[in-house]
């Protein structure tokens, strides 16, 4: 099968692409190998999207960008894409045993959560270790849980995590949040949040479950071992490019490196959201970038790039 357009990932970024690509005229086809919305569909809510002063629940959101890109005409499989290749005018796109052919391409793969690396993180995961509030905070009802990080996702998440659990503690390695102020704020002002300043986390101890965390005062060298139920890790992401090493240029952190245009090292082949080199990322700098996106593909078809 062939199309104009193949979009690898269906986050916010790939699904304004679709909606823009399809709406343009494109044969346009999404492939994401989970759920649409990505990481945006796990957020409890979005409060920070332009035309819900009330913030509106991540899955419902990208629920309506999804609707509105197939309304328009966009295809959608489910398959997780492992090589791309570059044939001149026509790029391969590997998926299982599958092979499409596409004119252009838009890859908007996002990123997943950066690990943190020590001993116990991957024993526990599930047990205890996670990386989604919204995924897992139910199950920690009236415990104490850890959050590690100090930016916005860790201080929005550990404010989720106070409607299920009994105290929140954020481990910060720094003396002071990296949040944006109104986050702070709320965090601050909230009685079940409490606050492990210039503090990184050594180990994660358990029986068959998470039941200490072993935290290191940054400025004394003291290790001291902390009584937590679980432990939540927010403390940046990692692209999704395994795929494309040696395929278009990367970063020295593997993130695409695109021009103006949003345009890789290859013609035809271009970035949008979370996985490329950015400033800010966000639900509303994904959208951006994903119209940006298809209508330098649209252009690239019609020559004029």
């Amino acid at each position: 099968m062939s199309y104009d357009l193949v979009i690898i990932g269906g986050g916010p970024a790939g699904l304004t692409a679709a909606l823009y690509g399809a709406r343009g005229g494109l044969k346009t086809l999404v492939l994401e190998s989970t759920m649409p919305g990505g990481q945006a569909a796990l957020t409890d809510i979005i409060a920070n999207y332009p035309g819900f002063p009330e913030g509106i629940s991540g899955p419902e959101l990208m629920n309506k960008f999804h609707q509105q890109a197939v309304k328009h005409g966009a295809e959608f499989k489910m398959k997780e894409v492992t090589g791309l290749e570059d044939r001149g005018e026509i790029k391969i796109v590997k998926a299982g045993e599958e092979e499409i052919e596409a004119r252009s391409v838009i890859i908007a793969t996002g990123a997943k959560a950066r690990k943190l690396g020590v001993p116990g993180e991957e024993k526990f995961q599930g047990r205890g270790v996670s990386y989604c509030a919204t995924c897992d905070g139910a199950f920690f009802k009236d415990k104490r849980v850890a959050v590690v990080g100090g930016g916005d996702s860790a201080v929005e998440e550990a404010l989720f995590l106070t409607k299920y659990a009994s105290e929140v503690v954020i481990i910060h390695r720094r003396d002071q949040l990296r949040a944006v102020k109104a986050l702070q704020d709320k965090a601050f002002a909230n009685e079940k949040i409490d606050f492990l300043w210039n503090s990184t986390v050594e180990e994660i101890k358990g029986n068959g479950k998470v039941e200490q965390v072993a935290v290191k005062d940054v400025n004394t060298g003291e290790v001291k071992d902390h009584q937590f139920d679980g432990v939540f890790i927010f403390i940046g992401t990692v692209p999704n490019t395994e795929f494309l090493q040696g395929v278009v240029e990367l970063n020295d952190k593997n993130y695409v490196v695109a021009n103006d245009f949003l345009q890789t090292s290859v013609p035809g082949i271009f970035v949008a959201g979370d996985v490329r080199e950015k400033f800010l990322r966000q639900v509303s700098t994904a959208v951006g970038d994903g119209a940006h996106a298809a209508m330098a593909a649209e252009r690239y078809l019609g020559g004029v790039i």
